[in-house]
């Protein structure tokens, strides 16, 4: 029995769930890094794209912008970061590899919060560097960049995402 079956099992007691079907479930995850300075720099981007391939194992897509902002001289159709969607195997590898290895390695941790649940019952992350992921090398990094880590749910509501989470292993403030 893996892990997720047992995460099945403990699901179907805490909430009372009599189908294994009905219990909740991770669906995708998807890793976004924007990147302000890509419409001066070009090459910006590309070498988004390669640690984000790293990270993730996945090949990256260039994100562009949907509005126009001037104040932001942002025009529409400019590309602006760079994003990964995971589903499977390699979901499921990488939510592990958050879980047990990304987690404890950061800095002053102390428990994610409980309003990074959505009312959808999604996990929203905001890490500050991708330095903290072991694929990446800190002497080969041109700038320390932000990450958003987004781990999308079918469960109903902000109860039953925060549930599956912590019988994932995902730590919360107490």
């Amino acid at each position: 029995m893996n892990i997720y079956q047992e995460v099945q099992k403990k699901l179907m007691d805490d909430l009372k769930i009599k189908n294994v079907m009905a219990t909740p479930k991770v669906m995708k995850i998807v890793v976004n890094v924007g990147a302000g300075e890509a419409s001066e720099n070009k090459g910006v981007l590309e070498k988004i794209k390669e640690q984000l391939s790293l990270i993730t194992g996945q090949t990256p897509v260039i994100t562009k912008a949907r509005v126009s902002i001037s104040a932001f001289k942002l025009r529409k159709g400019v590309p602006i970061g760079v994003k990964v969607t995971m589903r499977g195997k390699k979901m499921n590898m990488f939510l592990e590899k958050l879980v047990k290895i990304i987690i404890p390695r950061l800095r002053d941790f102390r428990g994610i919060m409980e309003s990074s649940v959505d009312h959808h019952g999604n996990l929203n992350l905001g890490l500050t560097e991708q330095t903290i992921f072991p694929e990446i090398e800190f002497d080969k990094i041109d700038k320390i960049r932000g990450l958003q880590v987004t781990v999308v749910t079918n469960a109903k509501d902000h109860e039953k995402g925060k549930k599956l989470f912590e019988l994932m292993g995902i730590p919360f403030k107490k």
